[in-house]
């Protein structure tokens, strides 16, 4: 008498092996918006270097010109006031320098800390 076994993966082995994989995409999918407003203060701020990299440049100018492109592209968070401006040998220097949040369960969140340097005149472009 031959006993016919089956083989292969039940319900409940598909459902602990793929459980990692779900949760690593729902991450991705909260995830996507964090980086995408990232981009779009990247873009405002290297937008604003080469707008004002002829010269004429102050710091009013700067927050201002990053006002006008977070305005166009819709960015809330953060604000032009959390810009750290300076001067550095001759160069202005523009550092965006902020931490973003997006919920993943109940207490659980994902945590992303940015740093975007970039340089107008007097020196390299920016990183």
């Amino acid at each position: 008498m031959t006993r016919n076994r089956q083989l292969g993966v039940t319900a409940l082995g598909w459902l602990i092996l793929l459980t990692p994989f779900a949760i690593v995409i729902y991450a991705g999918i909260r995830a996507t918006p964090v980086y995408l407003n990232y981009m779009k203060v990247v873009k405002a701020v290297d937008g604003t270097a080469s707008e004002l990299k002829g010269g004429g440049a102050n710091a009013t100018s700067i927050k201002n010109a990053i006002d006008r492109h977070f305005e166009i592209d819709m960015v809330n968070y953060p604000d032009s006031k959390d810009f750290k401006i300076t001067r550095d040998n001759g160069a202005w220097v523009i550092e965006a320098q902020y931490d973003d949040e997006a919920p993943l369960f109940s207490n659980v969140s994902l945590h992303f800390a940015f740093d975007k340097v970039t340089r107008i005149g007097g020196g390299s472009g920016g990183d």
